[in-house]
């Protein structure tokens, strides 16, 4: 790999927001910091999508309602324009290695609407989980509908040629939201995350299931812009994670907002060998209600001021890491494009190795080993690792699943590697001691002693006696 020296960007002075950044992207709860990840109960609050904002909406929302998507003011020749981390973030200059051409993105969210004219050809494939969506995928379902849309149009959008305009803008066509991997496929996979009805299969069941019908489709990165309130996951995941992590398939996931009013990375962002994609403003500073913060998080992204594509031609802004999320999967798209057979331990640690250190140095909990820099991960000289730097599923099953018996997955001839080695060894007789007293005068002198000691005390006492009685007798005289 060629070694070329990063650049490292100064961020722009934060342009005056000219919408409503969204209250959350991910449910998630606890405290200032995510703890380690441990095996839990099933989810208290089911995964939840982040809610998109339109631009310059004039109307307040009633207390508890969500406002409506309204995007009549998008002019779709202007949104390109407002995909301020095109350029400040690196992503034109890392056309210039790879477009995504040949990688597939699994978007794992609310559906996929790919008659979008931005996502026209980019959607090869997909399924329902849910058991209330279409058999594509493509329908929006839940409380967010047009999610899933989002998502993938900052992963993969490919932008459109307007009426009478020319296609000669490069990677993407030149109107419209172009993804950071435009040339990358996108696997639509449906299903319900909040707002669940007995007429949907459980959160537990969905997203296992979606995880496998992913991997089975040949998808090399898996995009989940979900969260839940905890750090643990049901023991019902723990076969698919460790399915993807067999099949070389890396998982990105959002860490969730404070938009919220909660702050705590939680699952799926919380499994061992996820890639956790936390978020920025545009000043390049920790975004307070976009983003969250724990342990789990890798790698930094933009989260605030976020446009994208949803259902019918339009577009709509939003925030949070939601957004983050698919600017990493897009950019491991674009790795894996140029170096087809890299594993996926080594696309993480390109982008982990590659990111711009902010906040307290090294890794932290608010911007994990860095922000990303698109263009450095695709040009620079990073050493390879031996293992995935974001953990393993497999180890952490045979930890903390020991009471289950076998890894899941295992089969008769495929057991789990014992915690402990079985170590085989002939042990060699003990060698004769003699005994202490060969003689046999042993049991003589303890009892010569022990009557020498007896009679010692005898006579003390004697003399004592004796001279008490003397002092007595001459008192009396």
């Amino acid at each position: 790999m060629a070694s070329t020296p990063a650049r490292r960007r100064t961020p722009r002075p934060r342009v005056p927001a000219r919408w409503t950044a969204a209250a959350a992207a991910c449910a998630v709860a606890g405290t200032a910091a995510a703890g380690t990840a441990v095996a839990g109960p099933a989810h208290a609050r089911p995964p939840a999508p982040a809610p998109s904002i339109p631009i310059e909406d004039p109307v307040s929302p009633a207390p508890g309602e969500t406002p409506a998507p309204d995007t009549s003011r998008i002019a779709e020749d202007g949104i390109r324009s407002l995909q301020y981390w095109l350029d400040e973030y690196g992503v034109r200059e890392a056309w210039k290695e790879s477009t995504g051409e040949g990688a597939r993105i699994a978007v794992i969210d609310t559906g996929v609407d790919g008659s979008h004219q931005d996502l026209e050809g980019a959607v090869v494939g997909g399924t329902d989980v849910s058991g209330g969506g279409a058999a594509d995928g493509q329908e929006g379902l839940g409380t967010e509908p047009e999610h899933g849309t989002l998502v993938a149009s900052v992963a993969a959008g490919r932008g459109h040629v307007a009426p009478g305009g020319r296609d000669d803008a490069g990677p993407g066509r030149p109107a419209g939201v172009v993804g950071v991997a435009p040339d990358a496929e996108v696997l639509a996979v449906s299903t319900w995350l909040g707002g669940e009805t007995s007429e949907v299969r459980s959160v537990d069941e969905q997203l296992p299931d979606a995880v496998r019908w992913a991997v089975d489709q040949g998808a090399d990165v898996i995009n989940m812009s979900v969260g839940s309130n905890t750090t643990s996951w049901p023991e019902s995941w723990d076969e698919a994670f460790l399915y993807a992590e067999e099949k070389d398939v890396l998982i990105v996931a959002s860490a969730g907002n404070r938009g919220s009013g909660l702050v705590q990375v939680g699952a799926p962002a919380t499994i061992p060998g996820v890639l956790t994609v936390g978020g920025v403003g545009r000043t390049g500073e920790a975004s307070w209600e976009s983003s969250s913060q724990g342990i789990s998080i890798a790698v930094a992204g933009p989260s605030e001021d976020m446009v994208g594509a949803i259902p019918g031609d339009r577009y709509a802004s939003w925030a949070g890491t939601s957004a983050s999320a698919p600017v990493v999967a897009g950019t491991a798209a674009l790795i894996k494009a140029k170096w087809p057979g890299m594993s996926s331990a080594q696309v993480a640690n390109r982008i982990i190795s590659t990111a711009r250190d902010t906040g307290a140095p090294g890794k932290d909990p608010l911007y994990g080993y860095g922000v990303l820099d698109v263009e450095a991960a695709l040009t620079e000289d990073v050493p390879e690792v031996e293992a995935n730097p974001l953990g393993s599923m497999r180890q952490w099953v045979q930890v903390h699943r020991r009471s289950a018996g076998a890894t899941p997955g295992a089969t008769p001839s495929e057991s789990s590697a014992p915690v402990t080695e079985e170590v085989e060894a002939e042990v060699a007789p003990p060698e004769p001691v003699a005994p202490i007293d060969e003689t046999g005068l042993l049991p003589v002198v303890v009892l010569t002693g022990f009557g020498l000691l007896v009679l010692g005390l005898t006579a003390g006492a004697a003399v004592h006696i004796r001279r008490i009685v003397r002092e007595d007798a001459d008192g009396g005289t």
